[in-house]
């Protein structure tokens, strides 16, 4: 795994870079979002019945809201 380089700082607001920019915030979210969609397919290797069930649910879901 990589490490993150604040973790541990506590919450304070000097653990924040001063100026982060719009594209360090993007490089991040992609870094997220890349990690989230792995451990998602990571789980539908491992739990194959539980993802569908998720899956259908969530189906059931979105058409419950449908007009």
């Amino acid at each position: 795994m990589k490490s993150n380089p604040r973790a541990g700082a506590g919450s304070t607001d000097e653990s924040k870079p001063v100026s982060e920019t719009a594209a360090d915030r993007r490089k991040r979210r992609a870094v997220f979002l890349r990690e989230l969609a792995e451990a998602r397919e990571l789980r539908a290797r491992v739990q194959p019945r539980r993802t569908k069930e998720r899956r259908l649910r969530e189906a059931m879901r979105m058409r419950t809201f449908r007009i």
